[in-house]
């Protein structure tokens, strides 16, 4: 079966597409066959920015390992079952039709609370969650005190992949390996940083998460989504010599696929 990767929270502006993206696209350059679905039915990133790498790259007359993108099928209304929903119905129907040709399927989650997130998260082997670096999308896993210290309860979402976790273990499932990783770390070992390292510590033995580094913020990617490119294809492209930020951001991708620890992997590229 596919090793479901589900990237997800509840809080855009986290770089979750562009984690999302760039991991599917690293696991297809390294030759595994991924498959990849945005569930952001509204704003769709994840979506657009996989359209526009395969328009990018039929103009430019390239072939590079990219992640097959599809839609989620249309459902009649009318096959549903009594009581059962369609969103799950549309999602269950994606996974089964490609499971057997994926070794992958990365699957991007909006963010919101939407029953096809919830759905998703009890779907997955491994869960990604980017956040920035801040105590702002730290509440999005816990409340804390006014001096961030004293962790007082968990977030609606960390309830959700509590929830995920049980529905798996009540059908024999692997538990979820659930990976925070935190994007946009400042380049100086300042007070908030380390008051959030502590933070995540403390959290993530209380509620079972890993913790991974993720992207510094960085003028590339925003320069990447509209020929749907990634670090790694920027040498196919033409640039021949990588600067000394692209470089470093090369090197966070890398360590990002090793923390992630997916079977059959190896950050090789």
């Amino acid at each position: 079966m596919a090793h479901i990767i589900v990237v997800g929270n509840e809080k855009g502006g986290a770089g979750k597409s562009t984690v999302s993206m760039h991991v599917a696209t690293a696991l297809a350059r390294m030759g595994h066959k991924v498959s990849a679905l945005d569930l952001d039915l509204r704003q769709k990133t994840f979506g657009r920015y996989a359209s526009n790498r395969q328009r990018f790259l039929e103009k430019s007359g390239l072939d590079l390992p990219s992640p097959r993108y599809h839609d989620l099928p249309e459902v009649d209304q009318d096959s549903l079952k009594p009581g059962e929903n369609v969103y799950d119905r549309r999602l269950s129907a994606a996974v089964a039709e490609l499971e057997p040709d994926s070794d992958f399927i990365v699957i991007d989650c909006p963010g919101s609370h939407t029953r096809l997130s919830q759905v998703a998260h009890s779907l997955a082997d491994t869960l990604i969650t980017p956040l920035n670096d801040s105590f702002v999308d730290f509440d999005l896993l816990a409340h804390v005190d006014s001096d961030g210290q004293k962790i007082l309860g968990p977030s609606v979402y960390s309830e959700m992949v509590w929830n995920a976790r049980q529905l798996r273990a009540q059908a024999g499932l692997k538990p979820i390996d659930w990976v925070v990783v935190r994007n946009r770390l400042g380049a100086q070992q300042m007070v908030n940083k380390k008051k959030m390292g502590e933070a995540l510590e403390n959290l993530a033995r209380r509620i079972g998460f890993r913790t991974a580094p993720g992207f510094n913020e960085r003028v590339i990617f925003r320069e990447l989504f509209p020929r749907g490119l990634t670090l790694l294809d920027l040498r196919d492209v033409g640039v021949k010599q990588l600067n000394i930020s692209n470089v470093a951001a090369r090197q966070e991708l890398r360590d990002l696929i090793k923390e992630l620890d997916l079977p059959g992997v190896e950050a090789n590229f």
